[in-house]
C-alpha cells in the first residue's frame, strides 16, 4: 500500500504540473536557420557599441566558461535569457522551435530577406517569454532548480498542448501479481566503467597503437539534410583540421582550424567561424574525441544494460568537464562504442545530440568507423559520413590548416 501510495503522489504532482503548462494557452519559440542566424547575430553584434552588465547566470546555464559573454551582452532587447551563454543562444532558439513544430516567423519579424529580431510586434514574442519565465519558476519552486520541466514537457512537437484526453482512454496497466518467491540464480556483477573503457581501449588496437596516432586523413561521402550526398573529405592532426566538401550545386567548400581560428572558404568568399558552428566544427572532427575517452569527464559510472539494433551493449554515464551530461553506448561483445548522447544543460531545458558509429575495419592496428551519423534538435547539423578511405599517420601539409587570405577584388572603373 504505501508503493501505491507513492506513485498516487508523484502522479498527482505530474497531473498538477500539466494543468499549469496547459492553462497557458501556448508555449511559443523559434526555430532559427543556422544559415540565416548566423549572419544576422553576427551583423547586430558589430554594430553593438555598448554592452550592459551581465547579470550572474543561473549555474545550469554558465556551460560555456566564466569568460564568455552572454546574450544580453551581444545582442539587444533580451528580456528573460539574461544569464545565457551567447553560444547558446541559437540552440535555445532550435530547442523551442523544435519543441513546438515551429519556425522562426512564428515569433520574430521577417520582411523579405531581413530579419529584425530585436522587434516585439508579434504578441507570440511576448507569450513566450511568459512561458519561460513559467517554467524557470516552476523548476525552481518544484524541482529545486533541476531541468526537470520544460516546452517539451506539454507541446511534444505541437503548438498547442493537448488540453484534453483523447477517446477512446487506453485501459489502466493492472498492478503485477507478486511472484512467487523462489530460489534464484545470483546476479551477475556489472562490470565496472574502468573496465569497460579499458575493453574500448583494447577494442581499438591498444594503447600503444593509440598513442602512435598523430594525424589522419579521411574521404568519403557526406549525407547532408537536403538529402543530397557530397563529396567529403578531411585531414587532422591533434589540434588542427582541414575538411572539403564538393558539391556539384555549391562548388568547393573548405573549413579549417589552425589551432586558434576556424575558417571556411567558398565561391562567396573567405569568412572566420564563430559559435556555435565553430565549436560543433572543432568537437566532430576532434582527432581524439571518441578514441581517448579517460580524461574526458568528472565523474563516471556504469548506466546499465541496453540493446540498439539487437546488440547487447552496456552504457556508461558521465558528467563532462565542459559541463554536459553524457551517454556512451558500448557493444557488450566486442567493446567497441556504438553510440553517445551529449546532453546540454540551458536555463529552458536539456538539449541532446546523439552519434553513432559503425562499420567498424581496421586501419594500419586502429579499429576506426567507416560511418558516423549525427542527429541533433536542429536539422541543420543533421549528417551521415560514410568514408571510403581512412589513413593513420600520413603526411600532411600545414599550410592547408591556415586561413586563405581574401581574394583580390578588382577595382570598377
Amino acid at each position: 500500500m504505501k508503493t501505491i501510495a507513492n506513485v498516487t503522489r508523484l502522479r498527482v504532482l505530474v497531473f498538477c504540473v500539466s494543468l499549469l503548462f496547459v492553462a497557458c494557452v501556448s508555449l511559443v519559440g523559434s526555430s532559427f536557420s543556422v544559415r540565416v542566424v548566423r549572419a544576422d547575430l553576427m551583423t547586430q553584434t558589430a554594430q553593438q557599441t555598448t554592452a550592459k552588465p551581465a547579470p550572474t547566470a543561473p549555474s545550469a546555464a554558465n556551460q560555456s566558461g566564466p569568460t564568455e559573454k552572454t546574450v544580453e551582452q551581444t545582442q539587444k532587447n533580451i528580456q528573460v535569457l539574461t544569464g545565457l551563454p551567447a553560444s547558446q543562444l541559437v540552440p535555445v532558439m532550435n530547442y523551442m522551435g523544435s519543441s513546438l513544430g515551429v519556425k522562426c516567423t512564428f515569433c520574430h519579424v521577417k520582411q523579405g530577406d531581413k530579419w529584425d529580431f530585436v522587434s516585439d510586434e508579434k504578441p507570440e514574442k511576448g507569450t513566450a517569454r511568459e512561458m519561460i519565465k513559467m517554467t524557470l519558476e516552476l523548476n525552481k519552486v518544484n524541482f529545486k532548480g533541476r531541468l526537470e520541466v520544460s516546452c517539451f514537457t506539454c507541446h511534444r512537437g505541437d503548438e498547442h498542448p493537448a488540453r484534453v484526453p483523447q477517446l477512446p482512454i487506453a485501459a489502466a496497466t493492472p498492478f503485477a501479481d507478486e511472484p512467487a518467491t523462489a530460489p534464484t540464480a545470483p546476479k551477475e556483477k556489472p562490470p565496472t566503467a574502468d573496465q569497460i573503457l579499458a575493453k574500448y581501449t583494447d577494442a581499438l588496437g591498444g594503447s600503444a597503437a593509440i598513442e602512435k596516432l598523430k594525424t589522419r586523413s579521411m574521404k568519403g561521402t557526406l549525407l547532408v539534410p537536403s538529402g543530397s550526398t557530397v563529396g567529403y573529405a578531411t585531414e587532422q592532426t591533434a589540434d588542427k583540421i582541414y575538411a572539403v566538401v564538393t558539391s556539384p550545386k555549391l562548388g568547393l567548400i573548405e573549413k579549417g582550424f589552425d589551432g586558434q581560428v576556424g575558417w571556411e572558404k567558398s565561391e562567396h568568399g573567405v569568412r572566420e567561424l564563430h559559435d556555435p558552428e565553430l565549436s560543433f566544427f572543432r568537437r566532430y572532427l576532434d582527432l581524439f574525441k571518441d578514441i581517448k575517452l579517460q580524461g574526458q569527464f568528472t565523474r563516471i559510472g556504469f548506466g546499465g544494460k541496453d540493446k540498439i539494433d539487437g546488440k547487447d551493449v552496456f552504457v556508461l554515464r558521465g558528467q563532462g568537464v565542459d559541463g554536459k551530461s553524457e551517454r556512451l553506448f558500448f557493444d557488450a561483445q566486442t567493446g567497441l562504442l556504438l553510440r553517445r548522447i551529449t546532453s546540454t544543460p540551458t536555463m529552458v531545458g536539456l538539449i541532446p545530440e546523439q552519434v553513432d558509429y559503425s562499420d567498424y575495419r581496421d586501419v594500419d592496428g586502429l579499429k576506426l568507423p567507416f560511418t558516423i551519423r549525427i542527429t541533433s534538435i536542429d536539422s541543420f547539423y543533421n549528417s551521415t559520413r560514410t568514408f571510403t578511405e581512412i589513413k593513420v599517420n600520413p603526411l600532411v601539409d600545414e599550410k592547408k590548416f591556415l586561413k586563405p587570405a581574401a581574394p583580390a577584388t578588382t577595382p570598377k572603373p
